[in-house]
C-alpha cells in the first residue's frame, strides 16, 4: 500500500500525517530538533505508524510521496540567521530598502525605533547603467565598473547577491548581464534577480523579495539537501515535495532555487485542511481557520471556496518586519500558543507573549527545565490536561513544576494559582479575538455568520472561549487537529505562480499586449504542466487573476478573472464588473463610471495530486457513557468534569460539557452549556452555548 507523508516543523512540535491508500489519517507528534530536522521526523513517523500498525521503516519506504513545510526560513528572517547578502542596484537609488513602504501602526508612537533594512546600507552597491518605463536604454551597463564592484563582494566575504535595476521588468537586459557576470566572477554563490522572481512595479517590494530569497538560498538549500540525503538513507525513495506560500506544493528541488516561497509556507496548509474538514458543515459561508500551536497563533480565511491570499506578507511585525512582497496565503500570526510565556510589565500588567518557551527547553510542565509559566501550564494548572496521557502518553507532565511557575507569577499580582491560570488563558484568548477581528471584521466578514475551523496542538483548549467571545455558534475541531498544517498538504495540490507586468486601462485596453503577455505566462505554466505529466499528474487547470484599482487609487486589490484571453468588449465590462463586485466587497464603495487600471497579470497553475479524502463511517449506535471524571475550573469554579479518551468518541455521539475530550496530539476543552457532535467523518462538531 502506498502511503503519504506531510510534515510541519514548527518552533516546538514536529508535526507528521501518515495517509495510506483508502484515506485513512494517523498523526504522531515529537518535539523539534533544531539541530538535525530528521530526528523529530523520524519520532513522531514512528507514532503516527503505530496508529496504523506499521512499523515507520514500513511507512516510509512504502510512501510515493513526503510533503515538507517548515518554519526554518521564517525564523531566519526574523532571527537575522541568513545568509550574508549585497544588494546590487541602479546608480541613485541604494535606499530602496532603507526607506521602505509602509507607515506606523501607531502614528504618535515615536518611542519605535525606525528598523533597519534587510540588506544593511554597507552592502549596497550601485551600478553603473539606466532603462527607462518604456525600456529603452539610457545608459549602457557598464561592466568594468560593475566586475570591480562583484570583486569587492568576495573580499567583503558576501554569502549571496541580489539584484534589482529599475525597470528590469520592462527590459531585463542589464540584470540579465550582471547575473552572467556574478556567474563568471563569483562562481557558487547564490544569485536572484528581481525580474525572474517578482516582476512588479513596486520597487520596494521588488528589491525585498530579492534580497530576501538571496539570503535564504546557503541556508534553505543545504537545510533542504540535509533532510534528502537523511531520507534517502532510511530507504524514501518516493517524490519529495515541500509546501509553498501559495497554499500548495512543489518539487524539493524547484524550491530550493525560490527559497523565499517556504517562508510562511507552514501555516499556508491551514487553510487547505480547514476547507477539507468544512465542506460538508459549511453551506457556502466564508470559513475562518484558526491554527494554535506551541510558538504561535495562525489565523487564515476561505471565501467563496477559495483560500484567501494577500500581498502584504509581513515577517516580524507589519511595517517593522520584511515585506515579501510575494502573492501568498493570507494567514496572520501573534506570538500567542501553548508556550506563549506570561509575564508582568512595568506597570504591574499582566502579559502573555510574544516570547516563546519553545521545545527548549519548554513549558515548565514539560520537566525539561523551564521555569517560566506558560499558556501549557495554565491550562494543566486548571485540570484541562491529563499529565499521564498528554503528546500519546510519551510525555508525562510535571504538575507540580507548572503549579510552581504559575504560583510564583500569581504572587507577583496578587491571585491565587488558579485564579491566575484562568488570567493567563483569557489574556491569550483576547489576543487570539483580536487577531480574528483584523482578518474578518476589518476585511468587510462578519465572523457571526462564517464557520470556524479550531486546530493545532492547543487550539482546543480555548476555542469554545474564543468562539463566545467572537459569537459564534459553533466550532469544528478536526480528530487531527494537532497537526492542522501537515494534514492540509495531504489535500494540497502542486502549485505554480507566474507574473508579468503590463499595465493598461479598461478605458483604453491593449489588446494586443495584454494578449501577448498572457500567452507568456501560459506558455511557461504549460511548459511545467508537460513535466509533471511526464511523472504522472495529468491535469493542470490555470487560472488568471489581475492587480487592478480604479484610476488614480493608490493600491491595488487582487481580481480572478474567468477566461485566460481578452478578445471583445464583453470581456471588459466583465472585468470591470468583477472587480467592482470585489472593491464594493471590501471597501463598501462601486464606481461603475471610473476606468479599471490593470498592472499585473498573475496565472496560478493548479495540478491535483489526487489525495483521497477522509472515509465516511456510520454512526454509532450505542451511547457514550464515561466512566473518568475530573477536577477542571472553569469561571473560577471547580467542576467534576467528564473525561472522554478520542477513541471512545464514534459517529453519532455527543458529548456534554463541562468535560475534556483527550485526543493523542490535541485536548479539547468544553465548558458547561458547550456540547460535541462527533461527525460522520470522526471530527467534533462544537456548539459553543451561551
Amino acid at each position: 500500500m502506498a502511503f503519504r507523508i506531510t510534515i510541519d516543523t514548527g518552533g516546538t512540535f514536529t508535526d507528521v500525517v501518515v495517509a495510506d491508500g483508502n484515506g485513512n489519517i494517523a498523526l504522531g507528534k515529537a518535539l523539534t530538533n533544531h539541530d538535525r530536522v530528521f530526528v523529530g521526523i523520524w519520532e513522531g513517523l514512528d507514532a503516527a505508524a503505530a496508529v496504523l500498525g506499521r512499523t515507520r521503516e514500513e511507512v516510509l519506504t512504502g510512501a510515493d510521496l513526503f510533503v515538507y513545510a517548515t518554519t526554518r526560513a521564517t525564523n531566519a528572517i526574523i532571527e537575522g540567521e541568513t545568509a550574508r547578502t549585497a544588494l546590487l542596484t541602479t546608480a541613485g537609488h541604494p535606499e530602496t530598502l532603507v526607506m521602505r513602504e509602509g507607515g506606523r501602526l501607531d502614528a504618535f508612537d515615536f518611542a519605535v525605533e525606525y528598523p533597519e533594512p534587510y540588506v544593511p546600507r554597507r552592502l549596497t552597491f550601485e551600478i553603473d547603467e539606466r532603462i527607462d518605463a518604456e525600456g529603452g536604454i539610457v545608459r549602457e551597463l557598464d561592466e568594468t565598473g560593475a566586475v570591480a564592484i562583484i570583486e569587492g563582494l568576495r573580499q567583503r566575504h558576501v554569502e549571496a547577491v541580489a539584484v534589482c535595476l529599475l525597470w528590469s521588468t520592462v527590459n531585463p537586459a542589464h540584470e540579465l548581464r550582471l547575473g552572467e557576470l556574478l556567474e563568471q566572477h563569483l562562481p557558487g554563490i547564490p544569485i536572484t534577480l528581481s525580474h525572474q522572481l517578482n516582476p512588479v512595479l513596486r520597487e520596494f517590494r521588488r528589491a525585498s523579495s530579492a534580497a530576501i530569497d538571496a539570503s535564504l538560498k546557503p541556508l534553505m538549500q543545504s537545510h533542504l539537501t540535509d533532510l534528502h540525503m537523511d531520507l534517502k538513507a532510511h530507504g524514501f525513495a518516493g517524490e519529495l515535495m515541500a509546501a509553498t506560500s501559495f497554499g500548495g506544493v512543489m518539487h524539493v528541488s524547484e524550491l530550493a532555487q525560490r527559497p523565499i516561497y517556504s517562508a510562511r509556507s507552514g501555516p499556508s496548509m491551514a487553510p487547505i485542511s480547514g476547507r477539507t474538514y468544512a465542506s460538508p458543515h459549511a453551506n457556502g459561508r466564508d470559513i475562518i481557520v484558526c491554527d494554535t500551536g506551541g510558538t504561535s497563533f495562525d489565523v487564515s480565511m476561505v471565501h467563496d471556496d477559495k483560500v484567501v491570499f494577500t500581498q502584504e506578507t509581513w515577517l516580524g511585525g507589519k511595517y517593522f518586519g520584511h515585506l515579501t512582497g510575494m502573492s501568498s496565503v493570507d494567514a496572520r500570526s501573534i506570538g500567542a500558543g501553548g508556550g506563549s510565556i506570561a509575564w508582568v510589565d512595568s506597570g504591574g500588567l499582566l502579559r502573555v507573549g510574544p516570547r516563546s518557551a519553545g521545545s527548549n527547553p519548554g513549558p515548565a510542565a514539560y520537566g525539561l527545565g523551564g521555569t517560566e509559566p506558560t499558556v501549557t501550564d495554565a491550562a494543566t494548572v486548571l485540570g484541562y490536561l491529563n499529565p499521564d496521557n498528554f503528546h500519546g502518553g510519551r510525555l508525562t507532565l510535571d504538575v507540580d513544576a507548572a503549579r510552581s511557575a504559575v504560583s510564583e507569577l500569581a504572587e507577583k499580582i496578587g491571585l491565587d494559582p488558579e485564579k491566575c491560570a484562568a488570567a493567563i488563558l483569557t489574556i491569550a484568548n483576547e489576543q487570539m479575538v483580536r487577531a480574528i477581528h483584523e482578518l474578518t471584521t476589518v476585511e468587510g466578514v462578519d465572523p457571526r455568520e462564517s464557520f470556524v475551523v479550531a486546530g493545532g496542538g492547543a487550539g482546543g483548549l480555548n476555542c469554545v472561549a474564543i468562539m463566545r467571545e467572537l459569537g459564534c455558534r459553533e466550532v469544528l475541531v478536526p480528530r487531527t487537529a494537532g497537526g492542522l498544517s501537515a494534514c492540509g498538504a495531504q489535500f494540497s495540490d502542486i502549485i505554480f505562480e507566474y507574473s508579468a507586468t503590463h499595465p493598461t486601462s479598461t478605458r483604453n485596453f491593449d489588446f494586443d499586449g495584454v494578449n501577448a503577455t498572457l500567452e507568456s505566462l501560459i506558455g511557461r505554466a504549460e511548459a511545467e504542466a508537460s513535466k509533471l505529466r511526464s511523472r504522472g499528474y495529468d491535469r493542470t487547470d490555470l487560472r488568471l487573476s489581475v492587480e487592478a484599482r480604479y484610476a488614480e487609487q493608490n493600491w491595488e486589490i487582487i481580481v480572478e478573472l474567468p477566461n485566460l484571453r481578452f478578445e471583445t468588449e464583453e470581456d471588459i465590462k466583465q472585468l470591470i464588473d468583477i472587480f467592482g463586485t470585489e472593491h464594493e466587497r471590501l471597501f463598501m464603495v462601486r464606481d461603475n463610471e471610473a476606468p479599471v487600471e490593470c498592472l499585473s497579470w498573475r496565472l496560478r497553475a493548479i495540478t491535483a495530486t489526487g489525495a483521497p479524502l477522509p472515509p465516511v463511517q456510520e454512526s454509532s449506535a450505542t451511547s457514550l457513557v464515561p466512566e473518568v471524571r475530573r477536577i477542571a475550573y472553569f469561571d473560577g469554579v471547580a467542576h467534576q468534569s467528564v473525561v472522554v479518551r478520542g477513541a471512545e468518541a464514534l459517529p453519532g455521539h455527543e458529548i456534554a460539557g463541562p468535560a475534556i475530550i483527550e485526543e493523542p496530539t490535541t485536548t479539547i476543552v468544553l465548558p458547561p452549556g458547550a456540547t460535541a457532535h462527533v461527525t460522520s467523518t470522526g471530527n467534533y462538531l462544537i456548539e459553543v452555548g451561551a
